[in-house]
């Protein structure tokens, strides 16, 4: 059975939707959550379902006491849930094809330090985009160009907001990404293939 953590930095509503979704599932299961945010939601999020919660600065997640805690605990698949932050390199190699991203746009539109959540609906209807949605990736030392696995596809309405297309795109994140990382954690290579 393969050992998920998740990063995240947030509120931590996909992160409920991983945990749920593994719960009892005899492919995988979260066995951490962990962030660098101590005020984030998803903490009370994880302690109310039963799982571990770290909480981590950025100083241990460059000298290696983030990683030595995943490894401590057998991770094989790293799973982030709006962490905000650049992974070590050092990190990345010790989960190689093994850390996986959502991101709440079309990539490679919309990516890139700096765009994420309110930015990046604000960015997609500054730039006139009629249709908006998410992309799941494989993570790499640069923000948001890893190996695209899978996007889904929304409108983009007329009178959206960025808060009102903010509400659709999260419905697409809760709908796929559980199924993405089930679909990984079963077979590490397989490539689901953007809209499959």
């Amino acid at each position: 059975m393969e050992r998920i953590a998740i990063l995240a930095s947030g509120s931590g509503s996909n992160a409920q939707k991983l945990i749920e979704h593994f719960r009892g599932s005899a492919v995988a299961q979260v066995v951490l959550v962990a962030g660098d945010r101590p005020e984030a939601g998803v903490f009370a999020r994880a302690w109310e379902l039963g799982v571990p919660a770290y909480r981590f600065t950025v100083g241990q997640m460059r000298d290696g006491t983030l990683l030595r805690e995943l490894q401590a605990l057998g991770v094989g698949l790293v799973v982030l849930a709006g962490f905000l932050r650049l992974l070590p390199e050092e990190l990345l190699r010790a989960f190689p094809d093994r850390v996986l991203n959502i991101h709440p746009a079309l990539l490679p539109r919309h990516g890139g330090k700096g765009m994420w959540g309110h930015h990046v609906h604000a960015a997609v209807l500054a730039a006139g985009d009629t249709e908006s949605g998410i992309t799941v990736h494989r993570v790499n030392e640069r923000y948001d160009e890893g190996e695209v696995l899978f996007q889904a596809r929304c409108p983009v309405l007329p009178a959206d907001t960025p808060d009102t297309l903010a509400l659709r795109v999260l419905a697409l994140e809760h709908a796929h990404y559980p199924a993405i990382v089930e679909r990984v954690a079963m077979d590490p290579h397989r490539q689901t293939g953007p809209g499959t």
